[in-house]
């Protein structure tokens, strides 16, 4: 109670509408935050979540290409609690994951504050409580909210703003430019030249779908690249790559899943895809970088479907030059360039987060800082790792709140019986 009135006494608590939650404030709604929120709830915690768009799993909704699947397959995607409907496909689609995710909100009950931004949070050392400060707007209306929370749950995610490359001469090109968040389909670009610059998982993707729309797709090659098959003789690659890393070292690991990955795919290299020196899974655990699981963009591009090319060197009107000295006529390009952190941008702390947006600790240390600060779907390691992070959250948060709810009956049950004794 004396931290309450600490509270109260700071000269900003009354600027604002402010709102005591007794439990954990969640910020962000995407796949992170419902599980975390789902864990909480199965520990019979109070929770509110905070979400900045107006729908759960905005990114998934509104910054996807319409012809999305699963990379992975459904057992390693489905979150805590609650499995995927058993007629959903080994791959389930993009509108079946987004079906999966709204009913999953809905059996635990999960109703976040849509269109909440966070603006900033910060831990009040007089108090004791987290103070997470909120713009939400409806329609034309816009508040302006104060969470007080005591503890602060992170769930925002490695994808929370796209990354926007400053390549020069880009804002002389005068033809279209999109970010890979703004592309749907396709079908738009038929018989247009595209440049896509990026060369992972949606780089891929999308340079297959514009092929398959009968585009003439460039994929902007500049580094090395592990490019696996989705699947190794009917097993998943992924799948695989987790079997053999239970009983082998990394390094062993990895020449078994190229061994393999050469006697499907044959060699790459003579395509304009080099490998890295260092293994696929070696890589993703020492820095985060994903290998790509081919779905067919591989077979366009041996077929000349797809042109991979080498590193841009500047932009011109309706065209582009490469580094190897090579000019493309193009009609359109897409920032297949990936996603970062926000973290940083709202979080005022520094003990735990680093300035890249990602916890300081690596998986799987990195879900739990100080003062009730916690990070969930920040291990690289995709759904399956968000997932471990939300069970651990809210584990360790319900161990408390059971404890101190245990004792605070107990002290109204004895004050209750001191009251009888004196009454009568």
């Amino acid at each position: 109670m004396e931290n309450l009135f600490r509270l109260v006494d700071d000269e900003d608590f009354f600027a604002r509408r402010c709102i005591m939650v007794n439990g954990p404030v969640i910020v962000g709604a995407g796949p992170s935050g419902l599980a975390t929120a789902a864990c909480l709830r199965d520990q019979g915690v109070p929770f509110e979540v905070l979400e900045r768009a107006d729908c759960i799993a905005s990114l998934w909704q509104k910054r996807t290409y319409d012809r999305l699947k699963l990379h992975l397959p459904k057992a390693f995607c489905q979150l805590p609690k609650l499995p995927f409907p058993e007629d959903f496909p080994e791959y389930p689609t993009k509108r079946q994951f987004i079906d999966y995710l709204e009913s999953y909100a809905k059996h635990f009950e999960i109703n976040p504050k849509f269109n909440s931004c966070v603006q900033s949070a910060r831990y009040d050392e007089t108090s004791g409580f987290w103070r997470v400060n909120t713009v939400s707007t409806t329609g034309s209306t816009r508040s302006e909210v104060e969470y007080i929370c005591r503890w602060l749950i992170v769930a925002t995610g490695e994808n929370a703003e796209c990354v926007v490359p400053d390549i020069d001469g880009l804002c002389e090109f005068g033809g279209e430019v999109v970010h890979a968040s703004e592309y749907k389909s396709g079908e738009k670009y038929k018989g247009q030249k595209v440049l896509v610059v990026g060369c992972g998982n949606s780089g891929m993707e999308l340079s297959l779908d514009l092929c398959n729309h009968n585009a003439s797709p460039s994929i902007v090659v500049r580094s090395s690249v592990h490019v696996l098959p989705r699947e190794i003789y009917g097993k998943s690659t992924f799948e695989l790559a987790v079997f053999l890393l239970k009983w082998l070292p990394v390094w062993l690991a990895d020449k078994l899943l190229l061994l393999f990955s050469w006697l499907i795919l044959g060699s790459i290299e003579k395509y304009g895809l080099n490998r890295p020196s260092v293994g696929p899974m070696e890589l993703k655990n020492t820095q985060g970088k994903t290998p790509v699981l081919d779905i067919g963009a591989l077979d366009k591009i041996k077929s000349g479907g797809i042109k991979v090319v080498p590193g841009i060197k500047r932009f011109s009107y309706g065209r582009v030059e490469l580094v190897d000295g090579e000019v493309l006529d193009i009609d359109a390009v897409v920032l297949a360039t990936g996603y970062r952190s926000n973290v940083p941008s709202w979080l005022q702390e520094g003990d735990f987060f680093s300035k890249n947006g990602f916890p300081k600790q690596p998986f799987p240390q990195g879900w739990k800082g100080n003062a009730g600060l916690y990070a969930v779907g920040f291990t690289r390691r995709g759904l399956s790792g968000a997932s471990c992070d939300a069970v651990r959250i809210a584990q360790d948060i319900g161990n408390v709140w059971k404890c101190e709810t245990k004792q605070n009956k107990k002290r109204t049950t004895a004050g209750h019986r001191r009251c009888i004794s004196q009454t009568f």
